[in-house]
C-alpha cells in the first residue's frame, strides 16, 4: 500500500483558513471519496473534510453532524456546550454557532435543505433551525431522550429515536409537533435509524446489540436482528443493497441483507466502531473507529477492507454529500 503525505490544516481561531500544517502518513484516495466527506473528532474539537483531510477548527465534544442537500454547509452539535456549529464547507470557516437545547446530539437536514433539526437529550425537545436565517424557529416537544432523526423522503414526517425507551416518535413536520410513538419492543434504548431507499422500512439500533426492522405502514415490528455489542449508527446504501451498522462496544461492522433480514458478514474493523456511512454511489462504506483513531473504508462490493486512515482524536461521525 502507498503512503501519501497528506497536508491537514488546522484553522486558526482567529485567522480561519490559515494556521498549523500537519504533515501525517496516510494512504487517503480521492477514488474513494467520490463526494466530499466530513467527518466529527470528539476529542480533537474538529471536523475533517475527505478526502484530502483538511481540519476545520469546532468546539467541544464535536459530536453528530450533517451536511445540507447543496453541499454548502455542514451542522455539527456541541452537546456539552449546548450548541450546533455550523460550517462554510469551501472555507471550512464557522459561519454562526446557534445554541439548541440541552445536551444536542443527533442533527439532520430536511429533504428541501430549508430546515435543520436537533434532538436534544436531556431537554426532551427537538430544536428547529431555519437555514436561511440560522436561527432557532421552534422548538417540538418530544419524549425522554430525543437521540438522532430521520426525514421521510417526502419531507412530511420525521422520525425520531427517543433512547429514553418509549419507541420511535412520528412528527409532522408541517405541524412541527410529535402525533404518536412507534413501540419498538425488542429493542433496549433505540439510538440510530434510517429508512430504506423506497421509505417503507426503518432499520432502528439500539445501545445494546439489536436492529429492528419496522414496517412503516403498519407501525409493526418484522423482525429484531442481533449484531454487534454498543450502540452506534447505521445507514441503508443508497441504493438498498444492504444496511450497516457499527457497535461501539466491540470491534465489528455487521451487514445485513434486508431481504432476508440477517446478518451476512461481519468485518472487524478495530475497536470502538460507532459512525458508518456509505457513499453516494453506494461503492464504499466509511467507519470511524473512535478508540483507534482511524476511519476503515470497506469496499462494497466485496465486503473487505481497503484503507484505515489516521484521523484525529475519536472519529464519531461521517456525513456524506448524497446519502442523507
Amino acid at each position: 500500500m502507498t503512503n501519501i503525505f497528506n497536508c491537514r490544516s488546522l484553522l486558526s481561531p482567529i485567522l480561519l483558513g490559515a494556521g498549523l500544517c500537519i504533515t501525517i502518513s496516510t494512504s487517503v484516495s480521492a477514488g474513494e471519496f467520490p463526494a466530499p466527506t466530513f467527518i466529527t473528532m470528539k476529542l480533537e474539537k474538529t471536523v475533517e473534510k475527505f478526502p484530502n483531510q483538511t481540519v476545520w477548527k469546532g468546539g467541544p465534544n464535536m459530536l453528530y453532524n450533517s451536511v445540507t442537500p447543496d453541499g454548502k454547509l455542514l451542522f455539527a452539535t456541541s452537546p456539552s456546550t449546548g450548541s450546533v456549529y455550523v460550517f462554510n464547507t469551501k472555507t471550512g470557516s464557522t459561519k454562526s454557532i446557534i445554541k439548541a437545547g440541552k445536551a444536542p446530539k443527533g442533527v439532520k437536514i430536511s429533504p428541501n435543505g430549508k430546515y435543520a433539526y436537533i434532538s436534544n437529550e436531556a431537554s426532551a425537545t427537538i430544536s428547529v433551525i431555519k437555514i436561511k436565517t440560522l436561527k432557532v424557529i421552534d422548538t417540538i416537544k418530544v419524549k425522554e431522550k430525543p437521540h438522532n432523526v430521520r426525514f421521510h423522503n417526502n419531507g412530511k414526517i420525521a422520525y425520531v429515536t427517543l433512547q429514553g425507551g418509549a419507541g420511535l416518535g412520528v412528527i409532522d413536520t408541517t405541524k412541527r409537533k410529535m402525533t404518536h410513538i412507534i413501540p419498538l419492543p425488542g429493542l433496549t434504548g433505540p439510538h440510530n435509524m434510517d429508512l430504506s431507499p423506497d421509505g417503507n422500512t426503518a432499520f432502528v439500533r439500539d445501545i445494546v446489540n439489536n436492529v429492528a426492522v419496522l414496517d412503516i405502514k403498519t407501525e409493526k415490528v418484522k423482525k429484531i436482528i442481533k449484531v454487534g455489542t454498543g450502540h452506534a449508527g447505521i445507514d441503508v446504501l443508497p441504493d438498498g443493497r444492504y444496511v450497516v451498522t457499527g457497535a461501539i462496544g466491540d470491534k465489528v461492522v455487521s451487514i445485513i441483507d434486508p431481504v432476508s433480514m440477517s446478518v451476512i458478514k461481519q468485518i472487524d474493523v478495530g475497536t470502538g466502531p460507532h459512525g458508518v456511512r456509505a457513499s453516494k454511489n453506494s461503492r464504499w462504506i466509511y467507519v470511524t473507529v473512535t478508540a483507534e483513531n482511524k476511519v476503515v473504508v470497506i469496499d462494497a462490493q466485496s465486503l473487505e477492507i481497503v484503507k484505515k486512515i489516521d484521523t484525529g482524536k475519536f472519529p464519531f461521525w461521517v456525513a456524506v454529500r448524497g446519502n442523507a
